[in-house]
């Protein structure tokens, strides 16, 4: 499966908190809709770069949605309200002007290692979601 035919989260693989979040969905994702790739990745740079965003300094959340991208807080609320159930209630995030909600994610990104640590390396999947990882 490709980038183009998923629903893809590019997701910072050193970081605590990024794979805190991938655990999250990958537990509630009943339908298994996500596939996920690091940034640090050859595939994930690549797609960091094919939608505007410097590899060398990921601090964007991109989900691609068959190819239409969704950034910062636009994506997570997206991911999060399609998870069904009480999850939907996410989507009220959305009445939270975007600026704001952008600025309060960027200071989160600015200051994820620093709050949250960092890995030396990227994230190994369990082996029964190593089919949902694209690098």
């Amino acid at each position: 499966m490709s980038a183009r035919d998923a629903s893809v989260i590019v997701f910072d693989g050193v970081c605590n908190l990024c794979n805190s979040w991938v655990r999250f969905i990958l537990t509630r994702d009943r339908a298994r809709r996500y596939r996920f790739v690091s940034m640090q990745s050859l595939v994930g740079r690549r797609l960091l770069a094919e939608h505007g965003f410097d590899p060398d300094d990921p601090v964007s959340f991109l989900l691609l949605d068959n190819g239409l991208p969704s950034a910062d807080s636009d994506g997570i609320i997206r991911v999060i309200a399609s998870l069904g159930g009480i999850w939907r209630l996410a989507a009220l995030g959305c009445a939270v002007p975007r600026g704001v909600r952008d600025r309060l994610y960027r200071v989160l990104a600015r200051n994820r290692y620093r709050w949250f640590g960092r890995r030396s390396a990227c994230m190994a999947p369990a082996p029964e979601f190593a089919d949902r990882f694209l690098d």
